[in-house]
Parts: structure tokens; C-alpha cells; sequence
């Protein structure tokens, strides 16, 4: 006999109060344990039109809802009553006929009449998407025999609608190849293969192995723990590159799952040392946390997961023993001291920001190669006999450092590359767009032109921490080895939407590469977010704590709701909301959670009043601005099925555009 779960069923689990979610989890091992025990009352579900649908009772209201076939037990679904049988009531259990994957569908004729003659009244209005696609192609996305017809009738109003009726991995090729992008044909199962070991399958029913198994699967949402392919995604995992290569994509689009594909693919190489990083020790938990997932042991002893600032740190000192670091606050009184012997005028922000940008990060050695220099990282023009007065600065600076046996993190990055480079046969970087130029270089140096060298994903509307500087020119070219993924599975299409008003239509990187941020779409729908303006901060606090209490009711727990604001500076006033996440934006970054607020939107809160009032020149104020809206798109797109967005009069001018563009919609 075999015990297996169905990704219908942690959605359905979800929705319940934590105390019914108790109760399902309790008679979940009551049937493993004994599929026949008579305290389930199991029923036939005598109206199903797949008759190996049965019910077992939970309680006197919750139903699970069981597939039983030759001897396998399927967790199908769980609901009250009424929604339990008529879930089960509308759908079969099929061996889909071109791909041999075991899929859940939902029967056409069950549909309601009234939304059947409106997909086919709109395809009369509007142009049909697949008008032309033969039924041989629609079975190799999946598409279920009977559903062939409506799919054909899809128009850009109706395509989502359609594609929710669909078996996951059908709708989710549809979805992809509305936006413009071609499905991949699934894989063909050879015959007599058991339909679950399918790719696709294999994504939506997970095989339970014992009780152990089973209660780590209930104690985890299934995305959690969930890292397969979608076969749109594949490509990446598996093409090899001559050269360094990088996917792009808007949050929640999947580039942490390609990341940690691709790394392991790269380990199964006997002779691979690679290297999985980000860009602190939070985020690569997350990944090693995965990779059991993924990996056997043998496969994840040639695979080092660690924060790129950690690596470097490690090598520098097994290469050149111990440094003390120069922090930010050493460096400006260093800078601070060099200019008052050398009698410059300037000012000490400047003076740190042309120290960290240009000097420090492109490894500036001499005066001529300073005076010389395109300025890289900044934007405005200066003479070169101004550029000689700080150059003087600057080289005092160096000698210092040296004479007191300390390095800045760039300085390290740029003696272990000037002394072999990084010990790895190949690097994969997730949440690269916020990747320093000093790492850059250094990882270009390493394996920059070795075949599948370096590997990079992220995403440029997601870049909060790092000024913008052309790759090509820090020794890295990605021209021609770049691809975008356009299907987001992470969060519903209204807090897509809802943070893609955030962010203009195409975003250019320094180098003049443009990424385009039309043509995304989700794949699942959700409640509109919650966008509320109010007078004053105790008014935001009682209302923010009314809907966050009303989740906590519908079965959300503290730690899948997060509360988020722009600085710590504020989590006294937010103090009430220690139960659930409390976190600076920045600190979200990476993370997912069921239900996000984020707070505190004023107008002097978000942009961050210090960083405008410090920049200097426009183009200084332009990037201060970019970044600060991008940290809210971060912020919010950290949702997947609730958000809430609020401020005091008068509200961040951010927060002002999704207003206006949700009084449009």
C-alpha cells in the first residue's frame, strides 16, 4: 500500500482554524496507520463521477476527502461538509493520455453553465489565444482531453479564469504561453511507468514513507519544502554555458529554485567544488535548509553553501592570515585625517562615497589611473586637477590601512583575486543584483571564462543595497547568456499587480541592458491588498491589529504573518506586534510569508528623510529615490496571499501611486 498527499490538500488545510487543523492532522495518522480504522466513517462519495472518491470523518463538520485505488491511499482535500463532497463531486484522478502524469482535473460538464457561455461569448469578442494550436501541442502542455475546446477559446480577458480550472501543471503552460514564451513539451512516460513518478506528478503528490515523514510534511506548508522544477524553469538548470549566464525575473518568478537546481546539477560533476552563495548568512540558511531536499549526501559533500562576505572573509585569512577589518566608521576617520593634513576641502561624505565607489571598488593603485578613470559608479564630472588634491587623500588613506594591518572588505576581495582567485570549479549567486563590484571582479578573475563557471540570479527591480556599475566592466559579460523567467508561483496576481505599480514597465541597468517587466503573470488568484490612509498613528495601530487578529482567526499563524516598516527606529511604536515577524524591510528580503503589512508609509517615513537630505546632486537624489522604492516593491511582494499597505496623512508618495492606480483599475 501506498500513503500519498496532494498539494490540493495543504491548500485546503490552510484555510481551517488551527484548532480544526489539529483535528485533520490527528486523523491524517490515524489513516496512514490504519487506512481501514472504523472511527474515520469513511464513505463512497456516491455523486462523484470518479467513483475511488471516498470521505472519512475529522469531526462532526470536516471531511477529508480520500482517492483509494488498487490498494494506494491518495490525501486528496479537506473542507467542511458540504465542500468537502462537492469538491470531490467535480473532480477525477486521471493518467493524462499524451504524458502519462497522474493528474487531479476538474470535470468540464461540473463547471457552472453560466461560466462555460462566458469564456465562449468572449472568444466571439476578442481574439483567441491558441485559436491555432493543435490538439497534439495542447496535450503536450498537459491540457486534459475535455478542456481542449475551452482552452482554445482563451482571450486575454478569460485566460486566467480558464487556467484555474486547469491541472496545475496545464495551467501553468497555458499561463506561460499567454505571456508570449513557449511551453516546453512535458516529458513522455514510458508505457506501464507509474503515472506519480512523472516530472509534473511528482511536483503535486508527495509519497509518504511513515509516520515520521507524514508529520513534518503536515508541519510544513507544502511550498516550503516544495523546490521542483516547472519544466518552463528547467532550461536553466540544465543548459550548459560557456561563460557566466544569469536569470532574471520579478519576485516570486523562481530564480532561488533554479539557483539551488543548478548548483546541484553542478555538484553531481565526481570531480566539482561549488560553491552556492548569497549575500548574508540568513538567506544561505534558507538555501542549505534545501538541499536535503534536492541532494544525497555524497552530491552535498562537493557543495559549500555560505554568505559571499564569509567566504571571502575565510580565504583572506587562510591566504594572508589575520587582518582586522576596516569598517565604514574606520575609513571616514581615516578620510577625515588624511584631508586635514593635506589641506582638501571636501566634503566628508563625498569624500567617503568616492572612496568606496570608485577608489576602493575598482582597485585604484596610482594617480594617473584615478585621473583617467571613467567614473564608474558616480555620475558627475571632475577636473583632473581635483581629481590629483583627493588622489593625495586617498593614497595617504591606503598607507595607512597598511601600516596598521587592516584591510577594508573590498581590499580583500582584491588580493585574493590578485592571488589565484576563489578555490571552486563553479559559483552559483543567488540575489546577485545586489553583488558589490570588489566581489564581482573577484569572481570574474576566478571563473569568468571557464564553462559553467558562474551562474547568477536576481533581480534588478529587488536591488536596495548596491549603487548600479556595468558587469561587463568589472570582468563579467552576460550578454547573450541572459533569460528572464516570466511565470510568478510565489504570490497571487493582485499583490503582483499591486507591486509591479511600484516599478516603470522596463527597468536599464548602467551598461544600457534593459529588463522588461511586461508580460508576468501568477498563477493563482488571491484577495485584493488592503491600501488604508489615516489621520494619525494609534488610528493605523487599532486597525492594523484588527486584521491581523482576524487571520490569526481564520487559521494563520504568528509566524506566516509579517509586520514590516522601514527602520527599527519605528518598532516601538509597532511593539503591540512582537507576537508575528516585526522586521525593517531590508531585513525581508528573501523571505515569503502568508500575510504581509507593511506600516508606517508616510511621507517622511519612506523615501528615508537622511538619505535624501545627504545626496548631493540630482543624480545622486535619482538613485536614492530608485532604491527606496524598489525596498517597498521588496516589502511588499514578500506576500503571497494577504497584503496590507498603510500610512499617516500625509502618505509616501509610493504609496500614492498605488492608490491612484488602484482607483484606475
Amino acid at each position: 500500500m501506498t500513503f500519498r498527499i496532494a498539494d490540493t490538500f495543504f491548500d485546503s488545510l490552510t484555510k481551517l482554524t488551527a484548532q480544526e487543523q489539529k483535528a485533520v492532522k490527528t486523523a491524517a495518522f490515524d489513516l496512514q496507520m490504519n487506512p481501514a480504522s472504523p472511527g474515520l466513517s469513511m464513505h463512497r462519495v456516491d455523486r462523484a463521477r470518479d467513483p475511488d472518491f471516498w470521505t472519512a470523518r475529522v469531526n462532526r463538520d470536516i471531511r477529508l476527502v480520500l482517492h483509494k485505488r488498487e490498494g494506494d491511499t491518495l490525501l486528496a482535500y479537506v473542507a467542511h461538509h458540504d465542500d468537502a463532497y462537492k469538491w470531490a463531486e467535480t473532480r477525477r484522478i486521471d493518467t493524462h493520455p499524451r504524458t502519462g502524469a497522474a493528474q487531479i482535473v476538474q470535470i468540464r460538464e461540473t463547471v457552472e453553465e453560466v461560466v462555460i457561455q462566458h469564456y465562449v461569448q468572449e472568444a466571439v469578442r476578442m481574439p483567441r489565444l491558441f485559436a491555432y494550436e493543435s490538439d497534439d501541442v495542447l496535450l503536450s502542455w498537459g491540457v486534459p482531453e475535455d478542456w481542449l475546446e475551452t482552452v482554445r477559446d482563451a482571450t486575454e480577458e478569460t485566460v486566467l479564469d480558464i487556467a484555474a480550472h486547469l491541472p496545475a501543471e496545464a495551467g501553468e503552460a497555458v499561463l506561460q504561453a499567454a505571456t508570449g514564451i513557449r511551453p516546453e513539451a512535458a516529458p513522455i512516460a514510458a508505457k506501464g511507468a507509474d503515472p506519480y513518478a512523472h516530472p509534473d506528478a511528482s511536483r503535486r503528490f508527495r509519497t509518504m514513507e511513515n509516520v515520521d515523514e507524514l508529520k513534518t510534511a503536515l508541519d510544513a506548508p507544502w511550498e516550503k519544502w516544495s523546490v521542483y522544477l516547472h519544466p518552463a524553469q528547467r532550461e536553466f538548470v540544465e543548459r550548459d554555458f560557456n561563460g557566466p549566464a544569469r536569470v532574471i525575473g520579478s519576485a516570486g518568478t523562481g530564480k532561488t529554485v533554479v539557483a539551488l537546481h543548478r548548483a546541484v546539477r553542478l555538484a553531481h560533476e565526481l570531480d566539482a567544488d561549488v560553491l552556492l552563495t548569497t549575500f548574508n548568512a540568513r538567506l544561505a540558511q534558507r538555501l542549505a535548509d534545501k538541499l536535503p531536499l534536492l541532494a544525497r549526501e555524497s552530491v552535498r559533500e562537493r557543495l559549500t553553501v555560505a554568505p559571499l562576505t564569509e567566504v571571502i572573509h575565510r580565504h583572506h585569512r587562510q591566504l594572508f592570515g589575520f587582518s582586522k577589518l576596516a569598517d565604514a566608521n574606520d575609513i571616514r576617520m581615516l578620510l577625515r585625517d588624511a584631508a586635514g593634513r593635506h589641506a582638501v576641502d571636501a566634503d566628508p561624505d563625498f569624500l567617503f562615497d568616492e572612496w568606496q565607489l570608485v577608489v576602493d571598488a575598482w582597485d585604484i593603485q596610482d594617480s594617473d589611473t584615478y585621473r583617467d578613470l571613467p567614473r564608474l559608479g558616480r555620475k558627475v564630472r571632475m577636473a583632473a586637477s581635483r581629481r590629483d588634491d583627493l588622489w593625495r587623500v586617498f593614497d595617504q588613506v591606503r598607507r595607512e590601512l597598511s601600516r596598521l594591518d587592516c584591510r577594508s572588505y573590498a581590499q580583500m576581495c582584491h588580493e585574493i583575486r590578485t592571488s589565484g582567485g576563489l578555490p571552486y570549479t563553479h559559483i552559483v549567486i543567488d540575489e546577485a543584483q545586489d553583488i558589490a563590484v570588489s566581489e564581482l571582479m573577484l569572481l570574474g578573475s576566478t571563473l569568468g571564462q571557464e564553462r559553467n563557471g558562474l551562474f547568477f540570479a536576481g533581480d534588478i527591480g529587488q536591488r536596495i543595497f548596491r549603487a548600479p556599475f556595468p558587469w561587463s566592466n568589472a570582468g563579467v559579460e552576460v550578454r547573450g547568456r541572459s533569460r528572464s523567467l516570466k511565470v510568478n508561483y510565489r504570490t497571487s496576481h493582485q499583490i503582483r499587480r499591486c507591486g509591479d505599480e511600484l516599478l516603470p514597465e522596463a527597468l536599464v541597468e548602467a551598461d544600457g541592458s534593459e529588463e522588461s517587466r511586461l508580460g508576468v503573470t501568477s498563477v493563482f488568484d488571491g484577495p485584493p491588498p488592503e491600501i488604508h490612509v489615516f489621520p494619525d498613528r494609534q488610528s493605523e495601530l487599532v486597525a492594523l491589529s484588527q486584521w491581523a487578529q482576524s487571520l490569526r482567526s481564520d487559521g494563520i499563524e504568528p509566524d506566516e504573518i509579517a509586520v514590516l516598516v522601514r527602520s527599527e527606529e519605528l518598532f516601538e511604536e509597532f511593539s503591540d506586534f512582537d507576537e508575528f515577524v516585526l522586521l525593517p524591510m531590508h531585513e525581508a528580503k528573501g523571505a515569503e510569508f502568508r500575510a504581509v503589512a507593511v506600516a508606517a508609509l508616510d511621507h517622511d517615513k519612506l523615501p528615508d528623510e537622511g538619505r535624501i537630505y545627504a545626496a548631493r546632486d540630482e543624480p545622486q537624489l535619482d538613485e536614492v529615490m530608485a532604491t527606496e522604492r524598489h525596498l517597498l516593491y521588496v516589502a511588499a511582494t514578500r506576500a503571497r496571499d494577504y497584503l496590507w499597505l498603510s500610512g499617516i496623512e500625509p502618505v509616501s508618495e509610493f504609496l500614492t501611486d498605488i492608490l491612484e492606480a488602484a482607483a484606475r483599475s
